[in-house]
Formats: C-alpha cells, sequence, structure tokens
C-alpha cells in the first residue's frame, strides 16, 4: 500500500496569512510561516512558480527550511503550459528582448517568445528544481493545462516536450477540458499517460461545465495527484478577483467522505498518493486537508500541535517545535 501525503495548494496566500486562523503570529517571518506549515503536513504544493520562474536560492532555503521527508510539488511556469504571460512575470534580464505586443494581445504566449529564450527558461526552471530534488524533497512538477485545450496530437506533442525538457523529472499532468476524459477519448488518454510513466491528476470540483471534469481516481504511474479545488458552482468559471474568491470552500465530512475509497484504490495501485487541498480563502485549505486526513484516519506530523491551537491564542509551542525540526 503507497503512502498517502496530504497537504495544500502554497502556504503563501494572502488570504490564509490575514485570517489568523492558521499561523500564530501575524509577524512571522517567511522562513517561520514555512517551519510552521512542514510541522503540520508532510506535502505543499507550490503556486508560486506558475506566476514567476523561482531561483535556486530560493528552492534551496525551502529545502533548508523544512525536514526530512518533507515533499514539495512544483506548479510549471504558466507559459510551459500554454496559458498567456504579461511581460512582468517573465526574468527582468530578458523582459527588453521580448517582441513587441499587439494592443490587442494581454500577454504572451510560447510561440510569441524566441527559441532561444524559451530554451533558457526552461534552463533556469529545471536548475531551480535541483536543490529540492537533491535533498529528496521534490515530489511531482504540476502541468495544468488550460481549458480550451481539447484532446490532439498537438497538445500530447506539448506535454512530451515539457517531459523532455526536465529530464529525471516526474510530472502530473492536468486536463481541464471534459473531452479529455469523455467516453470517445479516456482510453487513449490514459494510455498516454501510463506509456509516458506520466501521472493524471485527478480532481473534485463544480460539475456542469466544459471545464468540469468527473471525480475519477485514476493511476496512470506509481505516483498519484489529487486535487481538490471545492465546489462553488458560481465562481467556477467567472471572472473572479482571486483564487480565494473563485476557490471559495469548506468542505462537509459527506463530501470528502466520497473520495475515500477512491484515494484507497489509488493507494492500493501506487506507493504515493498525493492529495491537495486548492481551496483558499482563509483558513480553508488547512481545515479542508486536516478534515480529509480524519476520514481517512491517517496522522499528519502536526495533530499534536493542533489540539494546543496556538493559532487560537494557546500555548505557542511554534518556537520550540520549530527549534526542534532544524
Amino acid at each position: 500500500m503507497g503512502r498517502i501525503l496530504i497537504g495544500t495548494c502554497s502556504w503563501t496566500d494572502k488570504s490564509l496569512i490575514e485570517s489568523g486562523e492558521f499561523y500564530p503570529r501575524a509577524n512571522m517571518t517567511a522562513e517561520e510561516r514555512l517551519r510552521f506549515y512542514a510541522l503540520q503536513f508532510p506535502l505543499v504544493e507550490v503556486d508560486s512558480t506558475y506566476y514567476a520562474l523561482p531561483s535556486p536560492r530560493i528552492t534551496s532555503l525551502w529545502a533548508d527550511r523544512t525536514p526530512a521527508g518533507f515533499t514539495f510539488d512544483i506548479k510549471a511556469f504558466r507559459l510551459f503550459t500554454g496559458h498567456w504571460t504579461e511581460k512582468s512575470a517573465f526574468p527582468k534580464d530578458m523582459q527588453a528582448d521580448l517582441p513587441p505586443l499587439p494592443a490587442s494581445k494581454r500577454g504572451y504566449y510560447y510561440k510569441d517568445v524566441a527559441a532561444e529564450m524559451t530554451d533558457e527558461m526552461w534552463r533556469r526552471f529545471n536548475e531551480a528544481l535541483d536543490p529540492l530534488a537533491n535533498a529528496d524533497k521534490l515530489g511531482l512538477v504540476l502541468f495544468q493545462f488550460p481549458q480550451w485545450l481539447r484532446p490532439s496530437s498537438e497538445v500530447k506533442d506539448r506535454v512530451l516536450e515539457a517531459q523532455s525538457r526536465l529530464p529525471g523529472r516526474r510530472l502530473a499532468v492536468e486536463f481541464r477540458h471534459r473531452s479529455w476524459v469523455d467516453e470517445k477519448h479516456r482510453s487513449d488518454t490514459v494510455h498516454f499517460l501510463r506509456e509516458h510513466n506520466l501521472t493524471f491528476v485527478s480532481v473534485d470540483e463544480p460539475q456542469g461545465f466544459p471545464s468540469s471534469l468527473p471525480p475519477l481516481a485514476l493511476a496512470t504511474s506509481d505516483i498519484a495527484y489529487v486535487r481538490f479545488h471545492g465546489r462553488n458552482a458560481a465562481t467556477w468559471e467567472a471572472r473572479a478577483s482571486s483564487s480565494a474568491e473563485r476557490f471559495d470552500w469548506y468542505y462537509t465530512p459527506e463530501e470528502l467522505s466520497e473520495w475515500v475509497p477512491r484515494i484507497r484504490a489509488l493507494q492500493a495501485e501506487t506507493r504515493a498518493v498525493h492529495a491537495l487541498m486548492n481551496t483558499n480563502r482563509g483558513n480553508q485549505g488547512p481545515t479542508n486537508a486536516r478534515l480529509l486526513a480524519r476520514l481517512l484516519q491517517e496522522p499528519l506530523p502536526g495533530d499534536w500541535l493542533e489540539n494546543e491551537s496556538p493559532a487560537k491564542g494557546g500555548v505557542d509551542l511554534f518556537e520550540e517545535a520549530a527549534g526542534d525540526a532544524a
């Protein structure tokens, strides 16, 4: 039976920090927040790497500030997944070399950028993964593709290019148009991912939209990946002012209980299951992650710390625990 690792999609969300319901003090440093998070969960998905390329200096700090056995899943930079990317998201030393944008376009797509520049960006992204890999803390690199991409050989080639650009890394693929797993395409999608040792990203999300994938627990490699986006249908395809608004959801025990047999099935087929909460208004991520752990009867490293309620004005054991972990 594989291990089940449970965590949240980011430990740095502004809404989480400002809620005062998770971190024990409002004035914690970035280092203290990561150390505190890693005392409570064994896994995190890094969302910031979607918006800007990370640097080896930063990822080295992440590795240094977390205990042995902690795992980082890294979300791929948005240009690599076919999303539009504003000029300010590119490395500063590259911005002057970008071609001028037509007034009708708000950002660059992969095809708009010279091959020499994309080559260098892939190199930098891969280099930034090294400190985590060297510390045995790198999990999967998540490629979340846009909802407008439907099954095609072109998209598959894009996935395989990403794999070739990151040799030795493990990739997880989240398709966001339901046609990838409809009756016509599901078998082909699963075969493609299994053939290339790519992890299918299972999702829980609102249903009834073209971007809604059904809650399928599919094991296509030896690591499974499940992302919980909440079930807020009102904001799912609406123009939201922030991710906290779009993924605003507290799961009920009944909703998450639906996933217990699915995750157990994935556990039986793989060596690890990564289960991540992408619900991120206030304390929703940690709250939902703890609920899932209880339903699965999977202990979390921070269960004892939660019982002391340091974030609710109780005895603050953070400094002692963080010191021990360091």
